[in-house]
């Protein structure tokens, strides 16, 4: 398995029980098709965007450093990019 940093932004307007609610959702679809979660930063939180987001003007930025392999990258794409609480994602390959 591969070692990645995941980036996302949830909506502002979601209240802290709903944010964490879908934090645990996003953790879960990793965990469930085989990797694991090593770390969760949410050390940037609220900030303001760089430009509007369907109709947003603030984010909640999480990041996550995860071990998975292909298998969880397709679906956690797929399941992340049909959620309407994550504004972006990204998913980038760490080198060390």
């Amino acid at each position: 398995m591969r070692k990645y940093e995941i980036m996302y932004i949830l909506r502002a307007d979601l209240e802290e029980a709903q944010r964490k609610e879908v934090m645990e959702k996003l953790a879960k679809i990793i965990t469930d098709n085989g990797g694991k979660v090593e770390e969760t930063s949410e050390a940037m939180g609220l900030r303001e965007l760089a430009y509007p987001i369907k109709e947003q003007s603030k984010g909640y930025y999480v990041v996550l450093k995860v071990s998975m392999d292909n298998k969880a990258i397709n679906e956690f794409n797929r399941l992340v990019r049909i959620n309407p609480s994550v504004l972006r994602h990204l998913i980038v390959v760490e080198h060390k």
